[in-house]
């Protein structure tokens, strides 16, 4: 039978009207000694939070700034990255997150088709910022030598409110869609839409004011700026961390008397493959939280680090969760917030049957919720929505109680000798081998016209050195736990894989040639069916 739309919702408060600069402003009157976030040895309170982004504020308005002007932020995890986003949105200018790790053409593509007017960066990047600052009006250097053009004069202007203040849904950010499969694309963010992220935030993780979160994620991706939002919105702790580190991660979380951990990509596994230590449960943590956890690996977290895992799933054009499990089946991505209709659908939007993969579909309750487009892209806009319903190219299946089950990537679907294939449902297998700490799966031509599968591996190491790993052997192990048409051809080994802000994995930059790589078809070994 039919999966029918669930109408089953978990409950959610309303976003209210009150803007991220009103939030900001509020909170740092009634609690200016209040905690806001911990970095290294500095601590960050609300009062002066709020009074620098004032400031920054203020130096932005000075140099002729206005809203709707777009800036582009390229800054390293540090409590001024923070102070720079809520410094745009008390002035309505629209944040360009730029990733740090950009460089040549990809930067090129994001000057180009963002076109930012100003531009915050750190002075580490102004090499290879260097081909682009031509195409911006007005730039400011942090920890750079040039005084005129100093982040760090924001410290000497008026701490008072700047003098604009943006609507409830004024556009604020342009934040790039993934981009794990092609050119990212800017997302229209509205102050309502980047506060309605963090509202999810709190639902899933059921924090409470008091509570504080292990900060990882970069904040040019947006899962790492709702979780700043949602500290504002819920009166949690941030605990700051320069970067993601498998090794130092349950540290951290210990110095800082964490009681919330974010996961996201391939952490869960990184994690889990960390050596055992005695202390593993030796700390405060209770909810660890976050999407794209195998399930299989959900029972064993939870039992080696004694947390409760709550999953959800989200996308960029949306917000960070429109699906949330509280407690429903491990594995599961939950069911609906009340923010949002899901639908399964198959390509001509009909509800599949139970237990079917299908594409997610997903329809706003709430419609200043909704996708609100990409930025110049109309045929993008365009080929992503289907009447009311945003099409966000992943699949899933449902259960007959209504919950979901994520699928992986619709256009991640591989075609091998007439059968279609999931790369998730292939990599998720091959990645419990002892000896491998990540894998990608990608498509690579064949003399059929379709895929052959082309297998990208990363091997732990032992004693600082990467273990070993026999090709063939790998295959073996794998003919057990696969079907034959899912076992790849060729086998690549990678020292690191390029990735997102989120630990994703960038397929598109792995090469799809076959001359770097064993081949199975060269080995004399035949699979068995």
């Amino acid at each position: 039978m039919p999966a029918s739309l669930d109408t089953t919702h978990v409950a959610i408060a309303p976003v209210p009207d009150e803007t991220l600069a009103d939030l900001l402003t509020r909170r740092a009157a009634e609690d200016p000694d209040g905690v806001y976030c911990y970095f290294k040895d500095e601590v960050l309170t609300l009062g002066a939070l709020n009074a620098r982004a004032n400031q920054l504020a203020n130096l932005l308005w000075q140099e002729g700034l206005r809203p709707g002007d777009r800036v582009g932020l390229m800054l390293p995890s540090h409590p001024d990255h923070i102070v720079a986003i809520y410094a745009l949105a008390k002035l309505g200018l629209v944040r360009v997150p730029i990733n740090v790790h950009l460089k040549g053409a990809s930067l090129q593509h994001l000057f180009d088709h963002l076109a930012p007017r100003g531009l915050i960066a750190d002075a580490e990047h102004a090499d290879a910022l260097a081909p682009e600052l031509s195409k911006v009006e007005y730039v400011l250097w942090r920890g750079g030598q040039d005084a005129a053009r100093a982040f760090e004069r924001h410290a000497g202007q008026s701490a008072a409110e700047p003098p604009v203040r943006p609507a409830p849904d004024d556009i604020l950010a342009l934040t790039p869609s993934s981009g794990t499969t092609g050119a990212p694309k800017g997302v229209l963010k509205s102050d309502r839409t980047l506060r309605g992220g963090p509202q999810a935030i709190l639902r899933l993780t059921g924090a409470q004011p008091g509570d504080t979160f292990l900060l990882w994620e970069s904040l040019h991706h947006g899962a790492g700026v709702a979780v700043i939002i949602s500290a504002l919105i819920g009166g949690t702790r941030l605990a700051m961390v320069e970067r993601f580190s498998a090794s130092r991660f349950w540290d951290d979380a210990r110095r800082y008397n964490v009681t919330h951990i974010h996961y996201l990509g391939t952490v869960v596994p990184m994690l889990l493959k960390q050596p055992p230590r005695e202390g593993d449960r030796g700390h405060g943590v209770r909810i660890a939280w976050g999407g794209g956890c195998p399930p299989d690996l959900w029972k064993a977290f939870s039992e080696r680090f004694g947390v409760q895992m709550r999953e959800g799933y989200g996308l960029s054009e949306l917000i960070t969760f429109v699906t949330v499990n509280l407690d429903g089946p491990p594995g599961a991505i939950g069911k609906p917030l009340d923010y949002y209709d899901v639908l399964v659908a198959d390509d001509e939007g009909k509800p599949v049957p139970v237990g079917t993969a299908g594409e997610i579909t997903v329809r706003a309750r709430v419609p200043k919720l909704g996708f609100l487009g990409y930025f110049r892209n109309p045929e993008a806009e365009a080929s992503s929505r289907r009447g009311e319903w945003f099409l966000t190219g992943d699949l899933a299946r449902q259960d007959a109680e209504g919950f979901l089950y994520y699928a992986g990537r619709k256009k991640e679907m591989l075609r091998r000798r007439g059968i279609n294939i999931s790369t998730w449902e292939v990599e998720r297998v091959i990645a419990e081998h002892p000896e491998i700490e990540e894998v990608a799966l990608v498509g690579v031509p064949s003399d059929l016209g379709e895929d052959e599968l082309k297998l990208f591996v990363r091997v732990r190491e032992k004693a600082g050195k990467p273990a070993a790993l026999d090709p063939l052997a790998l295959i073996k192990w794998s003919e057990s736990r696969l079907p034959y048409y899912q076992i790849p051809r060729y086998v690549a080994f990678i020292d690191e894989f390029p990735k997102t802000p989120t630990q994703r994995i960038q397929k598109k930059e792995l090469p799809r040639t076959v001359t770097d790589a064993w081949d199975l078809d060269s080995s004399g070994y035949r699979i068995g069916k």
